[in-house]
């Protein structure tokens, strides 16, 4: 049996296929245009900074391998203790000082999960963060921080050593993303660098103080006990 087609029917199908081709092309273009333009508001940037710490650490009647043991007052010594919300054992959230980035300002919120591992080496790193007063930023923002702590003996000298890694990847909003690479990578690293400075120059003070403090602390405490252990039994201790 002979099959028809009918010639009007197949000229409405081809109008329609083209239609529908034109449709999808003109969509393609406005994509296209869009992606073009969130390039040109938004440029993605990576800033990275690292440091090191060297500390010669006077002994104390207990070792500060015993004090490192207590992981969380690494953080008590990076910042103000008013600026940090204990999350759980060995989270914390940490409010940072407002920065400034070109003629932005904003305020970094961090939780840092902080732990001491079988060889007495303090662990810190990252695990969250968010930018306080620019939405827009908060959306494309990510931090990493790592860093780690640990005690050697050098010869008669005891050591504590350490190094930081901090990366920040964002995309830089319009009118800050017309400004070149170089500028914005140097303008970022240079930021991160100066967090990183005084992060340090807190734990040189700061660390090395309540070691000090909680050292002899301890031992007060010991020789309490042992006094009253070793007391005669027709003087008792009230």
């Amino acid at each position: 049996m002979a099959v028809l087609i009918c010639p009007k029917r197949q000229t409405t199908n081809n109008k329609q296929q083209t239609t529908n081709f034109t449709i999808f092309q003109i969509k393609l273009r406005i994509v296209k245009k869009i992606r073009k333009f969130t390039e040109l508001i938004f440029m993605t940037s990576q800033f990275l900074a690292s440091q090191s710490l060297e500390i010669p650490v006077l002994e104390q009647p207990a070792p500060i391998q015993h004090y490192l043991r207590q992981p969380q007052r690494l953080v008590y010594a990076i910042a103000d203790p008013s600026l940090i919300q204990q999350l759980s054992q060995d989270c914390f959230r940490l409010k940072m000082r407002p920065l400034h980035f070109l003629s932005l300002k904003f305020q970094p919120i961090v939780d840092l999960q902080v732990w001491a591992d079988p060889e007495g080496r303090v662990h810190l790193t990252s695990v969250g963060c968010e930018i306080k007063g620019l939405d827009y930023i908060n959306q494309r923002f990510a931090l990493k921080l790592k860093g780690i702590l640990y005690p050697k003996r050098k010869g008669r000298v005891i050591l504590l050593k350490g190094k930081a890694d901090l990366r920040v990847n964002v995309d830089v909003p319009f009118p800050f993303s017309l400004t070149p690479a170089p500028v914005l990578e140097t303008t970022g690293n240079g930021l991160l660098k100066s967090v990183l400075l005084r992060i340090k120059g807190k734990l040189m003070h700061q660390l090395l103080l309540d070691y000090r403090q909680w050292a002899n602390r301890d031992a007060r405490i010991s020789m309490g006990i042992q006094g009253q252990q070793l007391a005669p039994v027709d003087h008792p201790i009230v």
